[in-house]
């Protein structure tokens, strides 16, 4: 083999590598990994490094740890909007009411029971004074590595993927709203908002004179709108998301994850495709930054934000997608049944990203609470065991995308 063929082969390798990493958050698990050793083997080292102070922006402590929670993840939380928008285009899964009713009632069950398993909780062991905050925690469901455990249950061709990742999507759009109204950062400056409107504003005028690179938008507008929250006192990580909708879109949705999308030259598709490896290495620092606990303190909330994962999803998910088809009628997609309903419901429980997130959120300062719950979120990744369990139990073969069984 010639030295050129070596070199190219070496190439493919690192590329293919690169590639397994960056699809399936390796960088995340291991960001979250390292965060967990380093915390246990010296937590005032590891805390000194996270909330290492590097500048003061009026009074803001500018460290590690606000650099990456409130302004690299703006970035994670637009990639969400974007994926929420485009959903709502014509063809999106939630552009027809009648298609996405099952699946939106399956949300807020997903949404509503965590939320309640969690207060109920909280009001048996009288630590509703101390642990309150995070009832929102446990309504999380992490898109990316539901999806993953999802494929492997379902292979890439049953109709149960569409409609887990449609319920993803919706509760990405939940969260959104969870953060911006129950978790303000500070006391709320609703003035500031006006700046959001300017803002958009802004961003509508550039697609009017057919302005294409996504990175006016976010350099002017996106920064704008960033500030604006932070002055109002609503997550600044949620800044870029007002922007998403102003920037030229395609004029329909073609899917979740579809390899077609590397074909749509729009801005918004583009500022996609071109975010989605940086944003994977993001969630590696925000893995590092946030996954500090010292196991230690695992505690009551651990268990409480478990519950809501691993209880509350499924059976909130199933309770009320059976709702939905006795009260009103609405219909399961052709090829799922409860069967799947249940064991999605599962794999909904994976938490992870956005409850370590909303941990944060709830509970800002570092210490045994904030540690416990965190580590629910953490501890959420194991809502994959169950759901293979259960799909073995109710025999769900995966299916490929001609509709064949796969081989196992």
């Amino acid at each position: 083999m010639s030295a050129e063929s070596n070199s190219s082969f070496s190439t493919g390798s690192v590329q293919r590598s690169l590639a397994f990493l960056l699809e399936n958050s390796v960088f995340l698990l291991a960001g979250a990994f390292a965060a967990i050793v380093w915390a246990n083997l010296d937590q005032t080292g590891y805390h000194h490094f996270v909330h290492h102070e590097l500048a003061m922006l009026k009074e803001q402590h500018v460290d590690f740890h606000f650099l990456i929670n409130d302004v690299a993840m703006a970035l994670f939380f637009a990639i969400a909007a974007k994926e929420v928008w485009e959903a709502l285009l014509p063809g999106g899964s939630l552009s027809n009411l009648r298609t996405a009713a099952t699946p939106l009632m399956a949300t807020a069950g997903g949404v509503i029971a965590p939320a309640l398993v969690y207060l109920a909780g909280i009001s048996l062991l009288g630590e509703a004074e101390t642990l309150g905050r995070g009832w929102a925690i446990p309504c999380a469901t992490d898109i990316a590595f539901s999806y993953l455990v999802a494929r492997l249950i379902f292979g890439s061709g049953h109709p149960a993927i569409v409609f887990l990742l449609l319920l993803a999507i919706a509760d990405d759009a939940a969260g959104l709203v969870i953060l911006a109204v129950f978790y303000p950062q500070e006391a709320m400056n609703p003035e500031w908002l006006l700046l959001t409107v300017a803002a958009i504003g802004i961003g509508l005028g550039f697609r009017r004179v057919g302005v294409t690179s996504f990175w006016w938008y976010l350099l002017i507008p996106g920064v704008l709108s960033w500030w604006s929250f932070s002055a109002a006192g609503i997550h600044a990580a949620l800044g870029l998301v007002p922007i998403i909708p102003t920037m030229p879109h395609g004029a329909q949705d073609i899917g979740l994850f579809e390899p077609e999308q590397v074909s749509h030259r729009d801005t918004l598709s583009q500022f996609g495709l071109w975010w989605k490896s940086p944003v994977e290495v993001i969630l590696g620092l925000f893995g590092l930054m946030n996954a500090g606990v010292a196991l230690s303190n695992l505690g009551t909330g651990t268990w409480l934000v478990l519950s809501g994962l691993l209880i509350g999803k499924p059976v909130g998910i199933t309770l009320l997608t059976l709702l939905g088809e006795k009260l009103f009628g609405f219909k399961l997609p052709d090829g799922v049944d409860y069967r799947h309903v249940v064991t999605l419901g599962m794999v909904a429980g994976i938490g992870f990203t956005v409850a370590l997130f909303v941990s944060s959120a709830a509970f800002p300062e570092p210490g045994a609470l904030q540690d416990s719950v965190k580590m629910g979120a953490l501890g959420s990744l194991l809502a994959a065991i169950p759901a293979f369990l259960i799909a073995r139990v109710f025999a769900i073969r995966p299916l490929n995308r001609d509709g064949v069984t796969e081989s196992p």
